[in-house]
């Protein structure tokens, strides 16, 4: 589980064909002091395990279905990404409930200013925007956000000025691809009363 504060910017070295399959290969310092191989970790909001770290960073295998859901294969060398570990038992959550699951993928269609602060407006799945309203949760590229407003067909956040500094989003521009996270409690209570 994570929280989705995001404790470092890591750097993509190498994605590619690996052992038959698919291996990527981030550039990082503070998450790697005490990753170990078979942690968890986060990259860009996907959880994956880590299978080589050292101190310099570490490499994740990816399945066919971490490629399907997620941005992840989009991803070049140089690329910046989001990383977080998991929390550890008894650490504080200082975000919200996230899996590493990632739900789908969305589109960024909208960047204003808004004093100190960055509106940003997302398009996406409509499977997935039934999740979302306004105060509630959404984890993009893995980062914890309040929804600041809802539509039909888009959702919007406000970064705050330290989150604009903190993280990989406010670096993508207008019609970049970004993996989403719906709340999972939304998801249960959907499966509970449909039971019914």
């Amino acid at each position: 589980m994570f929280t989705g504060i995001i404790e470092e910017i890591g750097q993509v070295e190498r994605l590619g064909e690996h052992d038959g399959g698919v291996a990527l290969r981030v550039g990082a310092r503070t998450v790697v002091q005490d990753l170990r191989l078979g942690d968890s970790i986060s990259v860009n909001g996907a959880c994956l395990t880590v299978t080589e770290v050292d101190g310099a960073g570490f490499t994740v295998g990816l399945s066919p279905e971490t490629l399907r859901r997620t941005n992840l294969g989009e991803l070049q060398p140089g690329d910046p990404v989001n990383l977080e570990r998991a929390v550890a038992v008894g650490g504080r959550l200082g975000g919200h409930y996230v899996q590493g699951h990632v739900d789908g993928v969305g589109t960024i269609v909208g960047k204003r200013p808004e004093g100190d602060s960055l509106w940003m407006t997302f398009e996406a799945p409509a499977d997935l925007l039934r999740y979302l309203v306004v105060k509630g949760f959404v984890a993009v590229d893995g980062i914890s956000l309040t929804i600041t407003e809802r539509r039909e067909a888009t959702f919007s956040v406000a970064l705050v000025a330290y989150t604009q500094g903190a993280v990989t989003l406010p670096r993508k521009p207008v019609g970049a691809r970004v993996n989403l996270e719906v709340d999972v409690i939304a998801k249960y209570v959907e499966s509970l009363l449909r039971r019914e």
